[in-house]
């Protein structure tokens, strides 16, 4: 199996991530990140989702999520052609300060607050560069962390909403918000 990122552009309405999210549990596929938020019009909303499927499994499960109701647009964004990045915030013991110091410097990250016992650290960067940054820090002692569900924007000028609402013939965007919810 290999990981695939989608972008899905949905109506900023209640309940379209259940119902999303709800389309990959009844087909028992594993979503391994979801990351959910608005978009430069507030009447869409942009999900993100990482799945580990092949290749004809991925095209099906494409097709399916688009027939959704309030799914807009639905694409792969493939490592070569868009930005994948991650956000960390983690707490660390404070007892190693300049150890913590040292690796924070190296990741390029931030210390964000510090406190007595604890050092809040932030870092934002692809996968690959979160997952270093936490094997350096555990040994450090992580107290607490959340870390973001991957988000990601295809290279260029090119933007989704722009390509999938003139395909779509839509000329503004509040066509969409008027437009009824048979699923609610």
């Amino acid at each position: 199996m290999s990981q695939h990122t989608l972008a899905v552009l949905v109506e900023n309405s209640p309940g379209v991530l259940a119902r999303v999210a709800s389309l990959f549990a009844r087909r028992a596929y594993n979503i391994d990140s979801l990351a959910v938020g608005p978009t430069e019009n507030p009447d869409i909303s942009r999900m993100t989702i990482v799945l580990n499927l092949e290749g004809h499994v991925l095209d099906q499960v494409m097709a399916q999520v688009y027939k959704l109701v309030n799914v807009i647009a639905v694409s792969e964004m493939p490592p070569t052609a868009s930005v994948h990045r991650e956000l960390l915030l983690v707490k660390v013991e404070s007892t190693k300060k300049q150890d913590v110091f040292a690796v924070v410097e190296s990741y390029g990250a931030k210390v964000v607050d510090e406190d007595e016992g604890a050092i809040m650290i932030e870092a934002t960067g692809e996968s690959a560069h979160i997952e270093g940054l936490l094997r350096s820090l555990t040994p450090l002692g992580i107290r607490e962390l959340v870390q973001s569900g991957l988000v990601a924007l295809e290279h260029g000028t090119a933007a989704l909403s722009d390509r999938t609402l003139s395909a779509q013939g839509i000329s503004t965007l509040h066509e969409i918000s008027t437009q009824a919810d048979y699923q609610n």
